[in-house]
């Protein structure tokens, strides 16, 4: 299992451009390269996946336990002749004081050599301390060799080989001249996403050609073999699940210029609960697929305003969608676009308009670095109401915050670390919608991808109607209660309350205690007279409890605006459906 990193003295050395580059060379030599990145990046990832062809997988020792990692890595890179890792940083940076979360710490736990790229403008004589430095921090980490970046010339380059040959043992793999054809786009977030280049291909078969040219292939490949084999993986299929096959949901992803912005593994996770993935376009699709729920990720939706405004019969089936309880998860540049209006200096361009708030840009960062967030009861992907708070780790960049929003919103998350929507709340619920700045992996144990297709396959079964009056069910505590068509339970022994309160978030219907008060006076009811109730015996019973204010007929419609206290509530008691009323 060939494998080595590629880190640096510090950022901006050059090293994703150099990572790019061997990718790609290597790639051409017929070689399979699996690439991964450290960190939470999305950009990166990117264009090593452009350069290898394969998809790029995140190692995050913050969002990740040592043996997630482990398991990720050995997973893919079992599938490739060589494994490249892309350090973030400099080699030894990272949040903890004790470098556990560090390039050097992941270099360690995979048995990593370490190919250290160095920015030498500049430098000559003092190269030598740097690199001495370096192995010397932490004997433990294996410096295989360096690769020289924007030299000045061969004059350069040769005063460089000397001094690190007399002074070091460690070989020099390649010297990098300034060249503005390694150089890739870039803007506030940093790497322009290739996704957004027309010539992506073309950038990163230069970068091949140069690197190729400059770079010791033969020996760069020698470093990574000289590695010990790592333990095996565990299985790549995912936990044994219930017997009862469950069925599979359509799951709309926009992915385009706009929002590309997605783990591989959330994507293969999401497949692996029993989602299809439906591919869409926010800039050129007039209307949705057909679809059970949407995903729609990060971006840069404010370099596409303009045409997202423009395509105004899509924006109106997603809201048109949302208002009719299709569930969402969106992220980042997801929550922008489904909001109603987004500001950038003096433009100000439409949205999707489904929840009530404005977008502002800002110069600086809002959001930047890692999140710890605690679910709240708002939260829409509990696994069981009355569960305990789950707290879950993630990450922000953004340089947007919201304004103008509705007083009532509800939200999902707690922020405990980072910013999110107002430094105390993230994660707007509206409807089955979910919306935050904060982005999740599924893989690093959020386990959001399984939770939303539950989520969403269950308000699919509720909510479609079906041609047979037995073909359909609902999910409680991952096993399925058969309903007729209209919701009502086929078995009045399958009830319980969380039945109720699933039926009840599938239809928008937030249960209070006035609810429950009519729940429970319908099933003693249909326990005494084995007939449903008739709204005039609710009136009767309730004008005594609460009062003639609300004790109506006008009161019970408000509180069961789904068919009535008739249909919607005793289908919430979970009673038979009935041809006579008493």
């Amino acid at each position: 299992m060939s494998r080595f990193l590629v880190s640096a003295a510090h950022k901006s050395s050059g090293k994703t451009t150099i990572t790019v580059g061997l990718c790609a060379a290597l790639s051409a030599k017929g070689l399979a390269v699996q690439p991964f990145k450290k960190g939470p990046d999305y950009i990166d990832p990117l264009w090593l996946s452009q350069a290898s062809g394969r998809d790029c997988f995140n190692l995050d020792p913050f969002l990740m336990t040592p043996e997630q990692i482990t398991t990720c890595f050995t997973r893919h890179a079992a599938q490739a002749d060589i494994s490249i890792v892309e350090g973030n940083k400099g080699l030894y940076d990272g949040l903890a004081l004790d470098g556990s979360n560090s390039n050097a710490a992941l270099a360690q736990l995979l048995d990593l050599p370490v190919v250290l790229v160095l920015d030498a403008r500049g430098m000559t004589r003092g190269i030598a301390p740097l690199i001495l430095g370096y192995q010397a921090f932490d004997p433990r980490i294996r410096i295989a060799g360096v690769i020289l970046n924007q030299l000045g010339g061969a004059r350069h380059e040769s005063k460089l080989r000397a001094v690190i040959e007399h002074y070091t043992d460690v070989p020099v793999l390649g010297a990098i001249a300034h060249d503005p054809r390694l150089a890739v786009v870039e803007r506030h977030l940093g790497l322009m996403p290739s996704h957004e280049l027309d010539d992506a291909a073309q950038r990163v078969r230069a970068m091949a050609e140069l690197i190729a040219a400059q770079v010791d292939l033969p020996r760069v490949l020698q470093l990574a073999a000289s590695v010990t084999p790592l333990p095996p993986t565990p299985s790549a299929q995912p936990a044994a699940q219930a017997a009862t096959p469950q069925p599979r949901v359509r799951i709309g992803l926009a992915r385009d210029k706009a929002f590309g912005f997605y783990y591989p593994d959330d994507l293969i996770a999401l497949e692996a609960a029993g989602a299809e993935i439906v591919p869409f376009n926010t800039l050129q699709d007039a209307c949705l697929p057909e679809v059970d729920g949407l995903f729609i990720g990060g971006g840069f939706p404010e370099m596409f305003m303009p045409q997202l405004q423009a395509n105004v019969a899509l924006r109106q089936s997603i809201r048109a969608a949302i208002e009719r309880g299709l569930p969402v998860y969106a992220e980042c540049g997801g929550l922008m676009y489904l909001a109603r209006t987004l500001r950038w200096h003096d433009d100000v361009y439409q949205m999707v308009g489904a929840l009530p708030a404005d977008v502002l840009m800002h110069e600086r960062p809002v959001g930047r670095g890692y999140m710890e967030l605690q679910t709240t009861a708002d939260a829409p992907w509990s696994a069981r109401a009355g569960a305990a708070p789950q707290t879950l780790r993630g990450h922000e960049f953004h340089y947007s915050s919201l304004e103008n929003l509705a007083p009532d919103l509800k939200f999902a998350y707690r922020v405990m670390r980072g910013h999110g929507v107002d430094g105390q709340r993230d994660g707007i619920v509206y409807r089955n919608v979910l919306a935050s700045y904060a982005h999740l992996r599924s893989g690093a144990g959020t386990d959001w991808a399984p939770q939303f297709v539950a989520f969403v396959r269950t308000l699919s079964i509720v909510s479609k109607p079906q041609v047979s009056a037995v073909a359909r069910s609902v999910l409680v505590h991952g096993q399925p209660v058969a309903t007729d068509s209209e919701g009502y339970l086929k078995n009045l022994d399958d009830w319980s309350e969380d039945f109720a309160r699933i039926q009840a978030k599938a239809e928008n219907l937030a249960l209070t205690d006035e609810h429950w008060q009519v729940i429970r006076f319908l099933r003693a009811y249909f326990e005494e007279h084995r007939v449903q109730a008739q709204v005039r015996a609710m009136i009767w019973h309730f004008a005594k409890v609460w009062g003639t204010e609300h004790g109506n007929n006008h009161y019970l419609h408000t509180l069961f605006p789904v068919g009535g206290p008739q249909k919607q509530g005793n289908r919430l008691a979970g009673l038979l459906k009935t041809k006579g009323e008493h």
